[in-house]
């Protein structure tokens, strides 16, 4: 009896915005194996409108410090002060989860002159430097769809804090999107949802499917699809590492 070749991997999709590098390792993969690779967002990013936000009644001017975790984060909270007709204090204190988004900060404020403290890469490392300024009372920018690490430490350690949604997690419109790939890469559970509610007659098949994360792995066992490629793995710490390893043994 035969056995049945598995498919060689030719197409893949990508499922966040084409990196603006072309040093992207996407792209070296892409030349390496000569494969295809397409890059559409499956989720975008809408601010929440300033009427809106203002039902949550948060007096942002009675907070002595923010939490930014992303720059979504830091946008949409600049912007509402702006809407807001509020002049941001220049002692307020900012805790940014990166180096880079800490950077980012100067797009609206003078870095050198303000109180900025910085994690080194995860929630944990900025809730490390938080616990030695507990006084503080914080804002929590925030999107409708957010992990619960720094909320739930906030609450259970009785930190004085509001959470502020100011922006929401949408699917995009894939309607016009065929799906002839061989590889479907998802980076968070409203990637799954969006391919799920764009195209809910959609049958995995042969179609291999990539998750980044425990989270988004999950989310793609929970809607029926078998799971080829994760990552991060202690061999492929990135999504480009993981793809690469499967490349290679599917296309020798």
């Amino acid at each position: 009896m035969s056995v049945k070749k598995e498919k060689q991997i030719q197409r893949i999709l990508i499922s966040q915005p084409k990196p603006s590098s072309e040093k992207s390792p996407y792209f070296l993969l892409a030349e390496k194996y000569n494969v295809h690779i397409d890059f559409i967002p499956f989720i975008k990013v809408e601010s929440v409108p300033y009427k809106e936000f203002r039902k949550e009644k948060i007096d942002i001017l009675s907070h002595t410090a923010v939490i930014f975790t992303s720059r979504n984060a830091v946008d949409n909270y600049f912007r509402i002060c702006q809407e807001s007709n509020i002049e941001v204090p220049a002692d307020m204190k900012y805790f940014c989860i990166t180096e880079q988004t800490a950077h980012y900060l100067q797009k609206y404020i003078v870095i050198r002159k303000r109180k900025i403290f910085t994690g080194s890469r995860t929630a944990t490392d900025l809730l490390e430097i938080i616990k030695k300024h507990k006084a503080e009372k914080y804002l929590y920018p925030c999107s409708d769809i957010r992990k619960d690490d720094i909320p739930t430490f906030l609450r259970a350690n009785q930190y004085d804090f509001s959470e502020a949604v100011m922006y929401r997690t949408v699917s995009t419109d894939l309607t016009t999107v065929e799906l002839n790939y061989d590889v479907i890469a998802f980076f968070s559970p409203s990637g799954v949802k969006s391919l799920v509610s764009n195209f809910p007659d959609f049958v995995q098949g042969d179609v291999s499917i990539a998750a980044f994360g425990p989270t988004t792995a999950s989310a793609v066992s929970e809607v029926g699809f078998d799971l080829t490629v994760q990552a991060p793995m202690p061999n492929a710490p990135s999504m480009t590492g993981a793809l690469e390893l499967f490349i290679k043994e599917r296309n020798n």
